[in-house]
């Protein structure tokens, strides 16, 4: 059984909770994000506290409720503060630029220059030619983003060259011995 849908979220004044049958919208001062509630579960909106059940007849009720409750919960927090990944670029010539139109520009070794056309919601601030942020109020495609930037080199484990988030830790191997 679930001890995380068990725990009721408490909503900050400045959010704005939805709920419409099987639909749960959050707002914010970053935006708007929905979901649709799975039907084993019962969402319960009183007094600025949103409380998660599961339903009858349902065997797995208490796992989807218990995901409803992180995903609800990560909404809030998304629309409330936006979540952020760092990347690094690590290599002799790895460089990043960002483009006018919602673009990002990597040299990464290759022989031709990598364009990565950024989803809507999406924003990314340069740092510098070697780190740059993601920004965005959805968790998961923040990630996705991140993880599809980091796809196209992932850190080698003999020099350490690649993109990294920025608290990754790369274990570098030693060198084969003669």
């Amino acid at each position: 059984m679930s001890r995380v849908a068990k725990r009721p979220i408490s909503i900050p004044k400045d959010i704005k909770i939805k709920l419409d049958s099987q639909l749960i919208s959050v707002q914010g001062k970053y935006g708007c994000l929905s979901r649709t509630i799975h039907s084993a579960v019962e969402v319960k909106h009183l007094n600025n506290i949103i409380t998660f059940k599961a339903r009858l007849g349902f065997s797995n009720g208490w796992a989807h409720a218990g995901t409803l409750r992180a995903l609800v919960y990560s909404m809030i927090i998304g629309v409330s503060e936006k979540f952020s990944k760092k990347l690094q670029f690590s290599g002799v010539g790895y460089r990043v630029s960002i483009t006018q139109n919602n673009t990002i520009n990597m040299s990464l070794g290759y022989s031709h220059p990598i364009l990565y056309s950024l989803p809507p919601h999406i924003e990314v601030e340069y740092l510098s030619p070697t780190e740059i942020i993601i920004k965005g109020v959805d968790k998961q495609l923040v990630g996705q983003v991140a993880a599809n930037l980091r796809s196209y080199r992932k850190p080698e484990p003999y020099k350490g060259k690649g993109i990294r988030y920025s608290d990754e830790i790369v274990r570098v191997k030693e060198a084969k011995k003669k």
